[in-house]
């Protein structure tokens, strides 16, 4: 009874709450109705009717912070940014893929296409594999991208660069190339300007807003190959999003005056 009077309390838009029932279960929303934010419950809300998740895949979502990792790698994005709010996440957790603690990025990319459908599950809905080790030839030269995924809701390629240890900006130059020759020769009819995503064991989010990437279309989140105890984890996540937020408001703040 109080899970139903919080249901009522909290969603009174009857557009909304007529369709519900439909696409969740009761079970669904017994997960979803302690969440602390509106947003963060219709998140969840879209993301269970999108992905016709079960309760207990719902559990695994919140317990594993979507919404908050999603709002730490929105904060990146400017209205200048070709990347739609949404589409990444920041960090990534892959402690899925079973990497050891000493790994190489040839081992993370090895490990990701080991376990390609726990990665995409990870990665979000929409996307499709493409292709390892992209060749491309640019002035004569062989280059080389680690990997290329497309996502079907975006239109839209999306090259992803793999680094082991702290983000370096001449990484950000590397992935503009790819992403300029991928407009050039692989973009199709209909489908929407490539973005790039750098993940990397550790990144300096002070450094990357400064940079600007976002009007780049790159992203760069960092990927944590073990998930810390469950306390230790939402400290974590909660640090890095109020840290972020933070950030955010200082840089609205400075807007007026740029």
């Amino acid at each position: 009874m109080r899970r139903m009077m919080q249901f009522a309390e909290q969603f009174l838009d009857f557009e909304i709450v007529s369709v519900l029932p439909t696409q969740l279960s009761w079970s669904h929303f017994t997960e979803i109705l302690p969440l602390k934010t509106q947003e963060a419950k219709m998140f969840y809300i879209n993301e269970t009717a999108r992905g016709f998740l079960s309760t207990r895949q719902l559990r695994k979502m919140i317990n594993r912070k979507a919404f908050e990792r999603k709002e730490i790698a929105d904060t990146q994005i400017t209205s200048a940014s070709p990347i739609p709010v949404g589409t990444f996440k920041d960090p990534y957790l892959f402690d899925v893929l079973g990497i050891k603690d000493e790994y190489m990025e040839a081992d993370v990319e090895e490990a990701i296409l080991r376990e390609l459908e726990k990665f995409i599950l990870e990665f979000g809905k929409g996307f499709t594999f493409v292709e390892r080790q992209k060749r491309m030839i640019i002035d004569g030269r062989d280059k080389k991208l680690d990997l290329l995924f497309y996502n079907r809701d975006l239109k839209r390629l999306v090259a992803v660069e793999l680094k082991y240890g702290r983000f370096d900006a001449r990484d950000s130059g590397q992935l503009k190339l790819y992403l300029g020759w991928l407009d050039k020769y692989e973009r199709r009819e209909g489908e929407n300007a490539p973005i790039g995503l750098i993940l990397c064991s550790d990144s300096g989010r002070e450094e990357i807003e400064l940079l600007k990437l976002d009007r780049d279309g790159i992203m760069v989140a960092e990927y944590w190959t073990a998930l810390p105890p469950k306390a230790e984890f939402e400290q974590k996540i909660q640090t890095i999003l109020s840290e972020t937020r933070e950030r955010l408001a200082q840089r609205n703040l400075l807007l007026p005056g740029e």
